[in-house]
């Protein structure tokens, strides 16, 4: 299969089970999932996978014009979804992939029972002009673009922590650190210019499958403000506030995100 090489897909958990499929955030690969997964794994099937670029996956299959957009990593989903012929999906995105997930919802809602975004972000950038808050101001994302571009590994090893968040346990940046060393840096320049870039904000209108919004306190990436306006905008969305702070929880607080997703399910 096409995808299941592609996109290093693995399974694992109840093989009879309802399919969980977890994408993971950028820089990130489906190891980010280890904490949280095996508390699904009596109850259903676990489908772990990576983006093009990340972890184990094909480099030789990243396409400038595909993955241009996020549609084309939505695409990569389906066709996970599709080849495996998996039914009455639990999507769970992180960051990035929560809107990817919502995405491939909107386009094949069929196949879909719920998608759960943890951390999601339809713009990053700022709307002036329609009183929006993404966190960031254009020349900031441009800043932070150039940065990336310019010296990647020097970039992650200053930003993970701040992503991260949890100052006292610097463990959890130099996990994050390492993740996006381990991620192709040609890749993951082009990936954070379509990921910081994207406006997905007329998209949430479209959305037919139940969704959970999960959202840390203290996220400098995806702030309350931005949670708050996916749940606002999104049709049959239930909104959850984590106690965990920073951009990872699925990383430093997994019980609690476990929690939440039970509680929703």
């Amino acid at each position: 299969m096409i995808s299941a090489q592609r996109n290093a897909v693995t399974f694992s958990g109840r093989e009879s089970g309802q399919p969980m499929l977890f994408a993971h955030g950028y820089g990130c690969d489906q190891n980010m999932w280890r904490l949280v997964t095996p508390a699904f794994a009596d109850t259903h099937r676990i489908v772990l996978f990576d983006h093009v670029g990340s972890g184990r996956s094909d480099l030789s299959a990243y396409d400038d014009a595909k993955y241009s957009t996020l549609d084309g990593y939505a695409t990569d989903v389906l066709e996970i979804i599709e080849e495996h012929d998996l039914r009455d999906v639990l999507f769970v995105g992180h960051s990035v992939s929560a809107m990817i997930g919502l995405l491939a919802a909107v386009r094949q809602p069929e196949r879909f029972a719920g998608v759960v975004m943890i951390g999601p972000s339809p713009r990053y950038v700022n709307d002036e002009a329609d009183g929006y808050v993404g966190g960031f101001d254009r020349p900031d994302i441009e800043q932070m673009l150039v940065s990336l571009d310019s010296n990647y590994l020097g970039w992650s090893s200053a930003m993970a922590p701040v992503i991260m968040g949890n100052p006292e346990r610097p463990e959890l940046g130099e996990e994050l650190t390492n993740s996006f060393c381990r991620t192709d840096p040609g890749i993951a320049k082009k990936f954070a210019r379509v990921t910081f870039l994207s406006d997905n904000r007329a998209d949430l209108s479209r959305m037919r499958v139940p969704s959970l919004v999960l959202q840390c306190s203290d996220d400098v990436i995806a702030p309350t403000v931005v949670g708050e306006y996916v749940h606002k905008n999104t049709p049959q969305s239930t909104f959850t506030s984590l106690n965990a702070t920073g951009h990872c929880p699925n990383l430093s607080a997994p019980e609690e995100t476990v929690d939440a997703i039970k509680s929703w399910l």
